[in-house]
């Protein structure tokens, strides 16, 4: 099993749980995926995307259960990430758990796998 991360806003996790999918934030729709991060990538994702923001979840996501919508592309200087071209089904979905920000106000995500 290959493990990948979203980080997101508790209401927009709230409203996913009540829709059965999430659908992307408003720059996974932009952009026309969902952007994800491995265990390597997820805490520079959140400095630099997520610096200052409460209220933050950290989904852990079993990527084998989202099939061939899930493409790993590259991005920041060419090292791919994976994007999934969908919803992203809740039963994908393997914990969601609330993040505390540090001093800095980065969302500390603590050991991934």
């Amino acid at each position: 099993m290959r493990l990948i991360y979203k980080l997101l806003d508790a209401p927009s996790w709230n409203a996913a749980l009540a829709a059965g999918v999430f659908t992307g934030s408003a720059v996974d729709e932009k952009d026309g995926f969902i952007h994800f991060s491995d265990a390597g990538q997820a805490q520079e994702t959140a400095r630099l995307h997520f610096k200052g923001q409460a209220g933050l979840v950290l989904l852990t996501i079993d990527a084998d259960r989202l099939g061939d919508a899930l493409i790993w592309e590259p991005s920041r200087g060419g090292v791919l990430f994976p994007h999934l071209y969908g919803p992203l089904a809740i039963s994908a979905v393997l914990e969601a758990r609330a993040l505390d920000l540090d001093a800095d106000g980065v969302p500390i995500l603590g050991a991934l796998s």
